[in-house]
């Protein structure tokens, strides 16, 4: 049985910074971050880094990790230089239902976050982001931590329905799984041959030419790994993914110059794309470093008046070749003018190299450092600086080698680039399919557990009464539990909003008719037997019974945020009279239970009493004090100012440790009312000293039931004369 207790709070601190506080640098450090946040709003670039330069004399960055200020200054400029319109942007992935929020595409292996958004496996796995796309909530699934992240799960729901509407689809997303685990474990040239393989049955599978280019990377064969690269981009310019495995492309080659420019183009399309800023931090940090700097930074071409002079870009000149492969606009750079290099920083753009010395050149001295397209043989220059069409102009087929060959345009290719998966076949869409497995109704609000199980949001909660559990697993459920974020899964009730209007509208009705009829406040009314409670006075409470958690959440969906207390009764359950208590505050515990803090309202008697879920209900009728008037009222307020001063006299008479635990839980006694007749139940302090008496509680259920404020008054005027003869003596 739930009982009352005084109301609880729970804090929480937040963790330190990475580094711990307190050391000798934690000023400097602060200093730092206040000098390049400064320079954010006013996008600023060229005094950020400048700013961080400068900021070494105040210490050494305390890793990659200190730099992200700077790096969202960059990605800010970097927008800004690409003009409206070219920032942020969603590419043309899939235009069916099954969509991924990542990257796009057809949501193969749906996982659904903490945050109610789903993704395709492959984005969550490779941790490609850190927050959702869509609410920049974060994507740390809700059964884990931060070193031990939970298994991710598939949603059984959505991935029943994607292997029944698009099998084909599913299957190829089975095969990059597949492909995955082949480039996982280092088996290169297999993964090629398979990739091969699939691309020769269908040549507009544009993940994989991502997975080809993974292989060629793993092979070192670094241009035909550009190539396909630059296909992707050409069809999918706003895809932020193929941006930053062309920019590791470069990275490894040795070109860190065009690689950090392609990761800011990542992060301008998507700023939460994880492994691209870490990628930049990372070459910030090797830049920015002392060791690296050394004495050159007195000389370097930050310093440079002619550097100063000219509009700020970031790393070497890009080229005409260079442009070709559809990294950005020349007019989106800002000027053509180059920084010298600083040493052990960016190197100055020198021109291609040959791709047959490739290998000798890695095996010797490491691959030079350029700015146009790397590793291309002298043919391949002079054919690349020759074309006049670029590579969003081409299409490209699958030779019997596994090389791409381009095709100008015009010219057909096995399969049309528009995605085969979106409609639905009217009878595949089956109502069975959207069922919650607990109620077997529409699912009403659906909520996702990192188990991948679905089920209403009210259902789920109900069982989360029971035990912190799966339903259907019965996989823990603890951490969910305490965290309280019952998401609805948005695709899902955006599916059944399209296909299954018409249930949906039912549904709701039905719904609104449940919520309506516990929303009466005469009828059927929510009966929490426990306690006694007055008017006026606070009640808090510890809730822990499962009927008891429905009936205060059904309380406060329904926005009445109110339900009745009584005292037990051996013969009918609970008693005749009984007192409404409104819900100020709830605050819940990690394993479900709550203290509720209330406050007495009006008084009620019992007409008819019922069940419902578990807990009592009943019909009632409200209380309220008949009024006197004329020679009446006057003895009445005669009578009143006696028993209160007599109450007065009574409680400063207590010993200091009982009146100091009284005020603790119940607060001050109210002042004297000048209209002893303005509100329904009387004098407010009646019914402070009644909940402080220490009186039988069947004797303070008769003087809650009178409706007689002269009646009221003489009983209490009675304790209080017990009372005192006991303090006398």
């Amino acid at each position: 049985m739930a009982a009352s207790s005084p109301a609880a709070t729970v804090g929480s601190e937040l963790p330190p910074e990475p580094g711990g506080s307190g050391g000798p640098g934690e000023g400097a450090d602060e200093e730092r971050e206040l000098l390049l946040a400064r320079l954010v709003p006013a996008s600023r670039l060229k005094e950020a880094v400048g700013a961080s330069l400068a900021s070494l004399c105040l210490g050494p960055f305390g890793g990659a990790q200190r730099l992200g200020t700077l790096v969202d200054c960059l990605v800010l400029n970097y927008r800004l230089r690409q003009g409206p319109g070219r920032g942020r942007g969603r590419e043309r992935g899939a235009e069916g239902p099954l969509r991924c929020c990542g990257c796009g595409r057809f949501l193969g292996e749906p996982v659904t976050v903490p945050c109610g958004h789903t993704y395709c496996r492959r984005c969550l796995r490779r941790e490609l982001r850190a927050r959702c796309r869509r609410c920049r909530d974060w994507l740390l699934p809700a059964g884990g931590t931060s070193t031990a992240p939970a298994p991710l799960r598939t949603s059984v729901v959505l991935n029943r329905l994607a292997e029944k509407w698009f099998p084909g689809e599913c299957e190829r997303a089975r095969a990059g799984t597949r492909l995955e685990e082949l480039l996982t474990q280092g088996r290169f040239r297999e993964a090629l041959g398979a990739v091969n393989q699939a691309l020769r049955a269908d040549s507009s599978d544009l993940m994989l030419r991502i997975y080809r280019a993974e292989s060629y990377v793993g092979l070192q064969e670094y241009k035909t790994a550009i190539e396909d690269l630059n296909f992707v981009i050409s069809k999918m310019p706003n895809w932020p993914e193929v941006y930053f495995q062309k920019g590791r492309v470069l990275q490894d080659s040795g070109f860190v110059g065009d690689a950090l420019q392609l990761f800011l183009q990542c992060l301008a399309l998507d700023e939460d794309f994880l492994p691209a800023k870490l990628k930049v931090e990372k070459i910030l940090c090797d830049v920015l470093s002392p060791e690296k700097l050394g004495e050159s930074l007195k000389e370097s071409a930050w310093n440079s008046a002619h550097i100063r002079n000219k509009p700020f870009i970031l790393g070497p000149e890009v080229t005409a070749s260079y442009c070709n492969l559809q990294l950005c606009p020349p007019q989106s750079l800002g000027g053509s003018d180059v920084l010298e290099p600083v040493s052990g920083g960016l190197n100055r753009a020198q021109s291609a190299h040959a791709l047959n010395s490739t290998k000798d050149l890695a095996k010797e001295d490491g691959l030079k450092r350029v700015s146009s397209e790397p590793l291309l043989s002298g043919q391949g220059k002079g054919a690349l600086l020759k074309r006049k069409l670029s590579f969003s102009e081409q299409d490209t087929v699958v030779c019997e080698d596994g090389r791409n060959k381009h095709k100008k345009q015009g010219e057909s290719t096995k399969r049309d680039m528009t995605l085969a998966y979106g409609t639905i076949p009217g009878d595949l869409i089956d109502v069975s399919d959207f069922e919650c497995s607990l109620c077997m109704r529409l699912f009403f609000e659906p909520v996702t557990t990192p188990c991948g199980h679905t089920f209403c949001k009210g259902c789920l909660e109900r069982c989360l009464d029971h035990a912190p559990q799966c339903p259907l697993c019965k996989e823990s459920l603890k951490e969910y539990l305490a965290s309280r974020k019952y998401s609805i899964t948005e695709l899902l009730e955006e599916l059944i909003m399209k296909y299954l209007s018409d249930e949906l509208f039912e549904r709701k009705r039905i719904h609104a008719e449940e919520t309506a009829e516990h929303s009466n406040l005469t009828k059927n009314v929510p009966m929490f037997v426990c306690t006694m409670a007055y008017p006026t006075v606070p009640c808090p409470l510890h809730v822990f019974e499962p009927r008891y958690r429905l009936m205060i959440r059904r309380s406060m969906e329904t926005g009445t945020k109110q339900f009745g207390m009584c005292i037990s009764d051996s013969q009918n359950g609970f008693a005749d009279y009984g007192c409404m208590l409104q819900i100020r505050n709830v605050h819940f515990l990690p394993d479900g239970r709550s203290v509720v803090d209330t406050i007495g309202g009006k008084r009620f008697r019992v007409l008819r009493r019922g069940m419902k879920d578990g807990y009592c209900t009943a019909d009632i009728e409200y209380l309220e004090d008949v009024k006197v008037a004329d020679e009446e009222l006057k003895k009445l307020r005669e009578l009143h100012n006696f028993v209160y001063n007599q109450a007065c006299s009574w409680f400063q008479n207590l010993r200091n440790k009982f009146r100091t635990q009284i005020l603790q839980h119940f607060g001050p006694m109210p002042d004297r009312e000048e209209n002893i007749q303005a509100m329904p139940n009387g004098p407010a302090w009646c019914w402070w000293l009644l909940a402080v008496l220490p009186v039988d509680p069947r004797y303070q259920l008769s003087v809650l039931s009178m409706m007689s404020l002269k009646d009221r008054l003489i009983k209490i005027q009675h304790i209080l004369t017990y009372f005192s003869r006991d303090q006398s003596k």
